[in-house]
């Protein structure tokens, strides 16, 4: 597939809850093979931050690429890049879904995963504040109260954010909150900022008014799918599939716009509207797959803010874990 074709389309995006009937965690224990090349079960996460995940789960291709092998394939929601951090490091999936600088932070703490795959370059975080609000810059959260989901990228945003406007995160009180219920708090008044994250920013900018103070791409990492160590090195042919059922997603939201802004819509419960925005304005999805130069540079950038607010223990631990966090022969030799 041509990256051309991609860059018609779009962009991508998009987030926030928890499991659906039907779909659950599966058991920390790694699932038992079927017989050779394939598991008995494949468990994969999806969440509105990631386009092609939504996809993959409504066309069910991976369901039909494995039944042949007795593989089942369960679906477990990430309400955000913690919560794909959280199901990884309990074994409770064998993919998921988060922020580069979410993949950074759990591999510099011991969680033995790998990106795979590139699925987006979003602008999917920014600092919001409410239709009313008087503040203007970062520099005036001096003091205020600022919603943000620890581990994720909207709060990384948030840490280079108030780095670059003089600020250090004593300076604000910080309160840990999900993406959704960080949008509600902002909403009802509760908080004076919020870090938000889409689609539900877009959601609270267009229903709601509310006002983006604050945006920057470059402080946004890229969208990278993560995998467990033990998986790969067991399944290696299934995760090949994964990867190249990735890129088929990413292939169909672009030559089917109007129906991925459905699905978002649909999935997340934002109008079309919203969706549209997400889909069509914060988030490339025209990307090269291949984890390497572009994502580490980015990282590198990161990490020093990670470090300072104790994320991660020391720049060595960082350091590490950036130099063995990509695994780019999945997407090297993806299906064309």
């Amino acid at each position: 597939m041509k990256r051309a074709a991609l860059a018609l389309a779009v962009a991508a995006a998009l987030f926030t809850s928890g499991c659906v009937e039907g779909e659950h965690s599966a058991p920390a224990a790694p699932p038992p093979a079927s017989g050779g090349d394939a598991p008995a079960q494949l468990r994969l996460d999806y969440a509105y931050y990631n386009p092609a995940s939504l996809v993959l789960r409504e066309q069910r291709w991976l369901e039909q690429e494995l039944e042949a092998k007795g593989t089942k394939v369960t679906w477990v929601l990430s309400a955000g890049s913690n919560k794909a951090n959280e199901s990884l490091r309990a074994e409770a999936v064998d993919f998921g879904s988060t922020a580069g600088a979410a993949a950074l932070l759990a591999r510099a703490n011991a969680t033995p995963i790998k990106v795979v795959s590139i699925y987006s370059q979003p602008e999917w975080a920014a600092i919001v504040v409410g239709r009313d609000s008087p503040i203007t810059t970062v520099a005036q959260l001096r003091g205020k109260k600022v919603a943000a989901t620890k581990g994720t990228d909207p709060y990384f945003f948030l840490l280079q954010a108030l780095q670059q406007a003089g600020l250090t995160p004593k300076d604000v009180e910080v309160v840990n909150l999900q993406h959704a219920d960080g949008k509600a708090a902002l909403e009802r008044g509760d908080v004076d900022a919020w870090a938000g994250l889409d689609p539900i920013m877009a959601q609270t900018q267009v229903d709601s008014g509310s006002k983006l103070i604050y945006r920057n791409k470059a402080f946004n990492s890229y969208g990278t799918l993560n995998a467990r160590e033990a998986f790969l090195a067991r399944y290696p042919a299934v995760a090949q599939l994964v990867v190249d059922a990735y890129e088929k997603a990413k292939a169909w939201i672009a030559a089917n716009p109007g129906p991925a802004v459905d699905l978002l819509a649909r999935e997340s419960k934002v109008s079309p509207a919203v969706a549209r925005l997400v889909l069509t304005e914060r988030t490339a999805l025209d990307v090269d797959p291949v984890p390497g130069e572009a994502q580490r540079k980015v990282l590198a950038t990161i990490l020093p803010v990670l470090v300072a607010d104790g994320n991660v223990k020391t720049t060595e631990d960082g350091r590490q874990a950036l130099e063995s966090l990509f695994e780019p022969r999945f997407a090297q030799a993806r299906a064309k």
